[in-house]
């Protein structure tokens, strides 16, 4: 069973706790809190981040890669959910905000296992459905 590098908490944020369910249930995924941030990863490498009021935005979000050029795409195409996260964003990353109307958990999740599939080792990778 995936394991969690901390104990989670009672009061954690409920949109860490559902993005971190998603996250730990891909092959040999990790999760390290710092502060009010989360980093998922596979093998030590990132696929997913948890970002609240990141450098002061005021902005909660998830980030995670996507095809080179996809970050642009989705931030103009809907910038009130996506935008391009900062120092992430030139390396092929999109933030998708979590604290603007409902989530949709299913686009999370497709977000995330696309990102983890991509990162992952062929073998680990090959474990893994898409989300759709």
């Amino acid at each position: 069973m995936p394991q969690s590098s901390v104990k989670e908490s009672a009061n954690e944020d409920a949109r860490l706790a559902r993005l971190t369910e998603i996250c730990l249930a891909l092959p040999e995924a990790t999760r390290k809190v710092v502060g009010p941030h989360a980093s998922f990863s596979v093998r030590d490498k990132k696929f997913a981040y948890f970002l609240d009021n990141h450098h002061g935005d005021g902005i909660v979000a998830m980030t995670c890669r996507v095809l080179p050029g996809d970050n642009s795409a989705l931030s103009a195409a809907n910038p009130k959910h996506f935008y391009i996260p900062a120092y992430l964003g030139p390396r092929g990353w999109v933030a998708l905000r979590l604290d603007v109307g409902p989530i949709d958990w299913k686009e999370v999740a497709a977000l995330v296992t696309w990102s983890y599939k991509r990162t992952a080792p062929k073998r680990l990778a090959a474990l893994v459905r898409e989300s759709t």
